[in-house]
């Protein structure tokens, strides 16, 4: 295991209290490194274009997080 700085250890625990109060109509989706914020459709559901991607259409906003949606 890490030794995790004050700071970080602060960061991770507001991240886990954001993910209780997550609103369900919104999802993040990392894209290339940036971390987006994509807005559900009006059932709910996640929403792909023709070519099976993500529809940029429902962005609502990116974070300044780096990220990698790699697999293990």
């Amino acid at each position: 295991m890490f030794d995790l700085t004050d700071e970080e250890k602060r960061a991770i625990n507001t991240l886990k209290r954001l993910a209780k109060r997550w609103p369900k109509s919104l999802w993040l989706f990392s894209a290339s490194g940036t971390l987006e914020v994509m807005r559900c459709n009006e059932n709910g559901e996640r929403v792909f274009n023709s070519r099976g991607c993500v529809d940029e259409k429902y962005i609502v906003t990116d974070i300044g997080i780096p990220n990698d949606g790699g697999d293990w």
